[in-house]
């Protein structure tokens, strides 16, 4: 499949799309140059607008590129010449095509609803919250540039800024060490992933003298079996760390350590899609038979990931890390999808937009929970909020039966789709992929029900209970410029869906290429059926075990072995110390030791036997002529001595 032939200079709207990189880089430039003080009034509006702006252009592009012929669909905009060193030469150019605007569109739709809801989310901290959208507009900003760049350089600068935004923006409480904590946590475990991105971007620049999506992709398929494969688990480490996938997934859940619309738009517009689009925009490598190897390993890491998110969200009773681990899960999907090569890459994508309507809704309306309730998020010590909050109630469960995959709403066409592709695979694989895919249907609606039920319906267990400052709780509805982008969410979460699988794979066509249609093991009907039914199995399970009776406020200490397991995110964070950072600190030790007692040790025996032996001399000079005379002398009867010696030997 060479998607690269087709690629045409930008006409039209199309040669203003450096635009859309513009309007949110000048609004962080200008909130943060200008500082707190003087961007305190108008900080949050400019850095809303601009996000906007982008979003209005995204639309204009959108429209034109669909007034277009496929094959023409796919245009660059050479900006400048960025790097030129002798065979290395990479233009700063603009790739737009169907893939770079759906994302153009998800990350500044989202996005800006995203900023408006922060206008009234970040009202208690007026004296920051100039410096809060600037950071905002830079992370925008840097996401912005990861998807449309043209080429893998391009995209890591892109994919470094997302890095760089989301360690200032999850330790904005840098005042509270587990903030601090979190934002580390993420930023060394993306570098990790970064590491096999650019090992990477080096192996492409060597076997293919170009690091270009055009170039790349037309050499791609002549390149030997061992290359194609290195270069696809390469770059899925990096998908890894910035989707947070197995084995790099725990920073994730600790980024909800950010104010909540940091963890929406990390969550359901930008950051952890960045893996699922590299994977689908590098589709005409993971589409060769070369590949694959490499494709079935990006289909075992997204299946696991996919169970061990689901498992572990059982568990919590944190509001925003059950949210944070179903995000982990989902995106589990969506690389699942990307794995199964033409059959699923377009439906990867479809769940991706589906996911950032309903989690970013999900998300807000947790924000909005925590809002009133002295920013409180422990699930347990909530309940009958339905009555005090109903905006928001209504607008969460619309975003939970998406999730769940309820019959026609958005989430039912994206995973069934990517359910029944999985049954399509050949042999065991179909069952195994198809399996756990039907499993994590179940567990999702499962822990999601847990989550509604306990907030939302029962008793309100917080009567009688003092947040952690010691106030009474008094929930509330949030403002409008929290409820509306969480009602407008709220109709993606319902018609998202119906709308987008109509049209997503013929529009994806020219980038990722057309959907391999295959039988599969089960009909597509049974699909939607069997989902169904885990479906109802999960929530109903859910609602028997917490909807019903008196729930404790402190959640118990004697649990089984599974539950301490899911509480302990499933020991991978020990997996992590015992693998990795305690034998790092070892080494550090070690070398520590060796630099101090070794490296210096010599050095500075060397210093203090130089220093002592010259002291020692120093004594012999005494000053006394008779001494100096009778050292002559015993010298001179030493040298006679030794040439008698020598000549009568």
């Amino acid at each position: 499949m060479n998607l690269a032939a087709e690629v045409a200079p930008a006409t039209g709207a199309a040669s203003g799309a450096w635009l859309l990189l513009a309007l949110p880089a000048l609004g962080a430039a200008v909130i943060l140059l200008a500082g707190r003080t003087r961007a305190r009034a108008w900080g949050h509006y400019l850095g809303t607008a601009t996000v906007l702006g982008a979003f209005v252009y995204g639309l204009v592009l959108f429209f034109e590129t669909t007034g277009l012929d496929p094959a023409a669909r796919t245009q660059e905009k050479q900006l400048f010449e960025w790097i030129s060193v002798g065979a290395l030469d990479i233009d700063f150019a603009l790739r737009i095509d169907p893939l770079s605007l759906t994302f153009v569109l998800l990350i500044t739709g989202v996005g800006s609803l995203i900023h408006i809801y922060s206008i009234g989310y970040m009202d208690h901290e007026r004296e920051d919250r100039a410096r809060f959208f600037g950071y905002l507009n830079l992370f925008v900003a840097a996401m912005l540039l990861l998807v449309l760049g043209n080429g893998f350089v391009t995209l890591y600068f892109g994919w470094e800024g997302v890095g760089l935004a989301s360690y200032l923006l999850i330790g904005w409480y840098q005042g509270k060490g587990y903030a601090a904590t979190a934002a580390k946590k993420a930023f060394i475990m993306n570098r990790v992933g970064d590491v096999g991105l650019a090992l990477a971007i080096f192996l492409m620049f060597k076997t293919m003298g170009t690091t270009s999506y055009t170039g790349v992709f037309e050499q791609i398929g002549n390149q030997d079996t061992a290359t194609v494969v290195a270069i696809g688990l390469l770059l899925l480490l990096g998908a890894c760390g910035k989707s947070g996938q197995f084995p790099l997934q725990a920073w994730l859940p600790d980024a909800m350590a950010g104010p909540t619309p940091v963890s929406a738009l990390i969550h359901a517009a930008t950051m952890v899609t960045a893996g699922v689009y590299l994977i689908a925009r590098s589709s005409p490598l993971y589409s060769l038979p070369q590949a694959a190897d490499a494709r079935l390993v990006v289909m075992i890491v997204g299946g696991f990931t996919l169970l061990i998110g689901c498992i572990i969200g059982c568990a919590y009773d944190d509001f925003k890390k059950v949210l944070a681990y179903s995000t982990v899960s989902q995106i589990g999907y969506m690389m699942l999808a990307v794995g199964l090569g033409p059959a699923g890459y377009a439906f990867g994508i479809l769940h991706l937009l589906t996911h950032g309507f309903f989690k970013a809704g999900l998300f807000l309306g947790a924000g909005s929970v925590m809002h009133g309730m002295n920013d409180e998020g422990d699930i347990r010590r909530m309940g009958g909020l339905a009555r005090k909050m109903p905006v928001t109630f209504v607008t969460f469960t619309l975003g939970y039966l998406a999730l769940i995959g309820f019959p026609f709403l958005s989430g039912y066409f994206s995973k069934d789709e990517i359910i029944y592709a999985a049954f399509g695979e050949e042999g065991w694989r179909g069952w195994v992929f198809g399996g756990v895919a039907l499993l994590g249907a179940l567990l999702t609606a499962f822990y999601m029900t847990r989550l509604l039920v306990l907030v939302f319906l029962g008793k309100p267990r917080w009567k009688d209970l003092k947040s952690e400052d010691g106030r009474d709780y008094h929930p509330h509805e949030s403002p409008a410029t929290m409820t509306i982008p969480m009602i407008v969410l709220a109709f993606g979460s319902v018609g998202g869906g119906f709308v987008l699988a109509g049209m997503l794979p013929q529009w994806l066509e020219p980038s990722v290429g057309p959907v391999l249609e295959r039988e599969g093991l089960v009909s597509h009907g049974m699909v939607a059926v069997l989902a169904t039914v885990a479906m109802v199995i999960g929530a109903g399970l859910a609602y028997v075990l917490f909807g019903r009776g008196e729930q404790p406020v402190e959640r118990p200490a004697r649990v089984s072995f599974p539950v301490r397991a899911a509480r302990a995110d499933l020991f991978g964070n020990h997996l992590n110390e015992a693998l990795f950072a305690k034998p790092g600190t070892w080494l550090t030790r070690a070398l520590v030791y060796v630099d101090y007692r070794g490296v210096d040790g010599l050095v500075n025996g060397i210093a203090a036997g130089l220093g002592g032996s010259s002291g020692r001399l120093r004594r012999t000079q005494t000053g006394f002529v008779r001494s100096y005379a009778l050292s002559m002398l015993g010298g001179s009867i030493l040298v006679i001595a030794a040439l008698l010696m020598v000549r009568f030997a």
